[in-house]
């Protein structure tokens, strides 16, 4: 006979522990001689009670952990670069003093005229629409441009009007990552440096606009003959439209390209809330008179 406490081959045991499915005595009670242990198929809980669902939020807390390190490490990554960039690039300082010798050298006034509303909505809507908000770099566009080069995708552009204004007085001529990374931090300084009014008067002084027009007053007064404050809203779109490919979007040998453009940037001002559509294609319908004359022969500022 075996006693409590020994097995059937006369081997010490150990009683069950007392739980919900045992009596005081570690015997299973009468009626619950099926009962099986916890994790057996026959009697598991509901779904999302076993182990594996309790461990599905430890999992999900180590991935979220290890993505914040990630995104923090980029963060302070894209932070000490920038400062990098800060450091190494020259002062600007002197970027009225550029702009002027550049317009001296391709015989346009400086400074030219005031640039009107219309221009330079049409210009921030196609170029650069968080202008006035951004602190001399889009980290937006930048994203998309790494991203789209990861992928194998086309150029998306990134470069905001401080970067464009940067490449026209500090690294004109000149290409690759090392100089795109120097704009960058240009950029970043010229609008520390300068009010955004003054970076956009910059930018329209020394832009080609293609047909050998340098500067928003030589390009309105050349194809259209009038000065930059009475330019209409197509003639506005067109000019801003130029800036992206001035030679192969000029409107004098290229008129189709340039309204092309010009369709374009009447969309952007629709997308940024300037205009409506039913404005945006009125605008278009509207004949443009070009008459490619000397660029020197209205620049002199007038009221629309």
């Amino acid at each position: 006979m075996v006693g409590h406490g020994s097995s059937w081959d006369g081997a010490p045991t150990s009683p069950l522990p007392v739980g919900p499915y045992l009596g005081d005595t570690g015997q299973v009670p009468a009626g619950q001689a099926g009962w099986a242990p916890p994790g057996n198929p026959r009697t598991a809980g509901p779904p999302g009670t076993g182990a594996a669902s309790r461990g599905r939020p430890r999992r999900r807390r180590r991935w979220l952990a290890r993505t914040a390190v990630v995104v923090l490490g980029l963060i302070l990554a894209g932070a000490l670069t920038l400062g990098g960039l800060l450091l190494v690039t020259p002062s600007v300082g002197d970027a009225p003093a550029r702009a002027q010798a550049l317009d001296r050298q391709h015989g346009a006034v400086y400074p030219g005229p005031a640039v009107p509303a219309r221009f330079a909505a049409s210009l921030v809507s196609t170029e650069d629409h968080r202008f006035y908000s951004e602190p001399g770099i889009d980290v937006f566009a930048i994203g998309r441009l790494i991203a789209g080069r990861i992928a194998g995708r086309p150029d998306q552009g990134g470069a905001t009007l401080y970067q464009q204004l940067a490449k026209m007085l500090y690294t004109p001529g000149r290409s690759g990552v090392a100089i795109e990374a120097e704009q960058v931090g240009l950029g970043i300084k010229l609008d520390l440096a300068y009010p955004k009014w003054q970076i956009l008067q910059m930018y329209a002084d020394v832009a080609y606009f293609g047909h050998n027009y340098y500067g928003l007053g030589a390009a309105s007064c050349g194809y259209f003959g009038v000065t930059p404050a009475r330019l209409s809203w197509p003639e506005a779109a067109m000019l801003a439209g130029l800036v992206q490919a001035p030679s192969a979007d000029d409107p004098i040998a290229h008129f189709a390209a340039a309204r092309a453009r010009e369709s374009h940037v009447l969309g952007r001002l629709v997308a940024t809330g300037h205009l409506s559509q039913a404005q945006a294609a009125s605008f278009y319908r509207q004949p443009l008179d070009l008459v490619g004359g000397s660029p020197g022969a209205c620049t002199a500022p007038s009221t629309p």
